[in-house]
Parts: C-alpha cells; structure tokens; sequence
C-alpha cells in the first residue's frame, strides 16, 4: 500500500508540473506573438453610432487586438463601461448624457470629442404651416394626434421629451420605438402629407432624405449638442495605445452622415468604414501618435 501511495503521488507531481509547464509555455508563445487582451465596444442602437463604432473597430484590430461590440440601449451601456464589461463607447451625446457621468464618475472617462454642433430636438415636415417653434403647438395637437414619437425607454432624450410636454403644457403623448420604428411611423404619415411630430438629431439622414424642419425650442430643452467618446477608466492601463488613439478621436459630422446614408443604401457597414479609413490615412495616423 505504501509502494502505492507514492507512486500515485509521483504521477500526480508530475502531472501537475507537466501541466504548469504547459501553461508557462502557452503564456511565453501568446507573448512572444504579441497576442494582446480583447477590447470591447459599446453599441446602442443609433444609427449615428455604427460609422464611428466600426472604424474604431478596424483600427483598433490593426494594432493587434481582438474587438467585440456589445449592443445594448445607453443605459446599459455606461453600466457595463462602469463595471469594465464595456471599455469604450463612441457616441454619448452631451449635455444629454451628463446625469451617467455622475453617476459613474468613479469608474468611467469623458476621452475625447468626436464632432460639435449636432442639433437635436422635434422635428416635423416642411408642408405643415403655422408652426415653426415648439409653443405652437400649443393648440394645434389634435393636427397630430396629440402624439410625439420618441425613440427608445432608457434613451436620456426620451425623458427629456416628457419633461418638454410638461414644461409646454402640451396635450400630447409620447410614444416611445427604436429609432426605426419612430422613423417607419413618420415615414408612413409624410407619405400621406399627415402633419406628424417626432424626434430628430443630426447626424442622420431624416435631414437628407425627407424635407422637414427643426421646431425652435424656446426653452432651451435640446441645446445644440456635442458627440463623445467615453472610456472605462481603467482602459489607459489595460490599453494605453488603444486609449491614445480615442483620446485623439474626432470626426466630421457630415462625414457620420454620409457613412450612415451608404449604409442605408445597402452597403457593407464595414465596407464603407474601411472605405473611409483609405481616404483619411493622415488623419488615422495623427489620432494613433
């Protein structure tokens, strides 16, 4: 039993070394192929968020690592940026997106800034007369249905809008969609010349495609905003030349949106980054220094 005991302790010595010997050997060959961590890339669903998201994503890939994107509504996406599930998002809108960075402000970083001057707020077609600020409405909500289409619960700018109802005294109610499904809905009334109200923000083609107007906003709900990349704090240490290249970041909002119209047109999303990638070497170069 003895001679036993220790010949079953002898292979299992040896096994264990054999496997630690494994391990070390598999962590000299990741390092010596320069095999770097995984970076994950937060998506909401916007159509303003794919072009920047997907050139990221092949710059980063060019400098080695593996990228993920995971989609989610903004909500979810700066808890998973607070928590490191999520190491960049590159489409927050500011000052909409403030109440997340006092919330997380512990865990997660304002990086850069991709464009300014992006408009938000209602929009409605250019063919409905007598209504060019949001207090006319005041009055003339029946025209629309007493109906505001939103974009998604979660999205900040959809509690912006049922604070704007409020604060006009507008009898309207807001009936939140993905941002296709608001689109479909106004689509389907300027089809018909129905007077319609709905969310709009630059970039995004509405603007191109449909002739429509921005209603002035008296009190100030939708301030002209500015479009930022957010990083979990802890990217700079697991990343830093991944960090450098977003801390350079910045983009052409009529860049984002003639991205977004060839996707809309049928092209390959990644096809039409790789595309801009190929006519903005320069730029790439500089933000990657």
């Amino acid at each position: 039993m003895k001679k036993l005991f220790i010949t079953l302790m002898t292979i299992t010595m040896v096994s264990i070394l054999a496997a630690c010997g494994s391990t070390e050997e598999g962590s000299a060959e990741n390092e010596a192929s320069g095999e770097k961590e995984t970076i994950t890339l937060g998506v909401t669903p916007w159509t303003s968020t794919v072009p920047p998201t997907e050139v990221a994503q092949l710059v980063i890939e060019d400098m080695g690592y593996n990228v993920e994107q995971t989609q989610a509504d903004v909500a979810s996406t700066f808890m998973g940026l607070s928590g490191g599930d999520i190491d960049a998002y590159m489409d927050s809108w500011m000052p909409v997106h403030e109440v997340y960075f006092e919330k997380y402000s512990d865990s997660i970083e304002d990086t850069a800034t991709s464009y300014d001057d992006a408009a938000s707020g209602l929009v409605i077609p250019e063919y409905v007369e007598g209504v060019n600020t949001i207090s006319d409405l005041k009055g003339n909500e029946d025209k629309f249905g007493n109906t505001i289409y939103g974009i998604e619960e979660g999205a900040s700018a959809t509690e912006e809008l049922r604070d704007l109802i409020e604060e006009y005294d507008l009898d309207m109610e807001l009936v939140p969609s993905s941002e296709g499904g608001m689109m479909a809905q106004a689509q389907k009334d300027m089809s018909k010349e129905k007077p319609v109200v709905f969310y709009g923000w630059r970039p995004h083609t509405m603007f191109n495609k449909f002739d429509i107007k921005l209603l002035e906003d008296e009190d100030g709900f939708f301030e002209s905003a500015s479009v930022h990349v957010v990083t979990n704090k802890n990217l700079e240490e697991k990343a830093p030349d991944v960090y450098n290249f977003l801390s350079n970041w910045s983009i052409s909002i009529d860049d984002v949106e003639e991205m977004i119209l060839k996707i809309e047109e049928g092209a390959d999303k990644k096809d039409v980054a790789k595309e801009w990638i190929e006519n903005n070497k320069d730029k790439i170069d500089n933000m990657r220094q």
